[in-house]
């Protein structure tokens, strides 16, 4: 299916109507501006506290934007008249922790048990950035943003445990400290970056190869900052090895029509 040219410009409900169809977008970077995304995590019933208290103690990789009830694909604020099973671009499928599916709707999977965790994303405040006059590396060369799973551990909660994924952007030195402020003014969507300067320092051996999304071109001078990223959950799931998980496929968010104020 032939993909909208501009798709910045779509609404909220144009874009899950095109994802319904089996529209494969390589990521919803700079889709809908203005609107929030969503990163996806849906966990059996019995398992949901866990998930709960994982995200409240680790709030910047896990910022919790929606809560379902068991069973229910249908949030009840962030997007009116959706269905989290078919209204992403694609979903992944984990069952005792290993990944066993990539597919673009998820209908077949769900379970009557499963609670949906809807958790802010990075992706809602690049507008925002660019607005400021910032560059989005990954928008600019067509790619999904490149994601790193780090040697920081997350707190752990009950069953649940695994390391920090980090999203990255890179950035030229003069705007390091506007795209700081910028992104800390969204704690929703991951706040501030964890760390600017050396992908060592969290354990990243290449920027070439991030384990999930695109290797990014950096600019002469272009300096990395890494805000925690909405895929950590799928990071714990792999760690955890929990009996069944469905999650979105990296950068491939649901999109909610709450939507934001930003710069002209």
């Amino acid at each position: 299916m032939r993909l909208p040219v501009q798709p910045s410009l779509l609404t909220p409900t144009q874009a899950r109507a095109q994802f319904r169809t089996g529209a494969l977008p390589l990521t919803t970077s700079g889709w809908c501006r203005g609107h929030t995304q969503a990163n996806l995590l849906a966990v059996p019933h019995d398992l949901a506290f866990d998930a709960l208290l994982f995200a409240y103690r680790n709030p910047a990789a896990c910022p919790v934007l929606e809560i379902t009830d068991p069973g229910d694909p249908h949030p009840r604020s962030l997007a009116v008249d959706a269905d989290l099973r078919t209204d992403l671009p694609a979903y992944r499928v984990y069952e005792n922790g290993t990944l066993v599916a990539e597919v673009p709707d998820a209908t077949d999977y769900w379970r009557d048990d499963l609670v949906a965790f809807l958790i802010g994303c990075s992706f809602t405040f690049e507008a925002a950035l660019t607005s400021a006059g910032v560059p989005v590396r990954h928008i600019e060369q067509g790619r999904n943003v490149p994601m790193y799973v780090t040697t920081r551990e997350c707190v752990p909660a009950g069953r649940l445990s695994g390391p920090l994924v980090v999203s990255m952007r890179p950035v030229p030195p003069a705007l390091i400290d506007t795209a700081r402020e910028v992104s800390e003014a969204f704690p929703t969507m991951h706040g501030a970056p964890v760390h600017v300067g050396d992908p060592a320092e969290l354990g990243i051996a290449d920027l070439a190869r991030p384990e999930f999304g695109d290797p990014v071109d950096l600019h002469p001078g272009d300096v990395p900052m890494f805000w925690a990223c909405g895929v950590t959950p799928q990071a714990v799931v792999m760690a955890s090895r929990p009996e069944f998980a469905l999650t979105h496929a990296p950068g491939r968010m649901f999109i909610t029509d709450q939507a934001l104020v930003l710069p002209a």
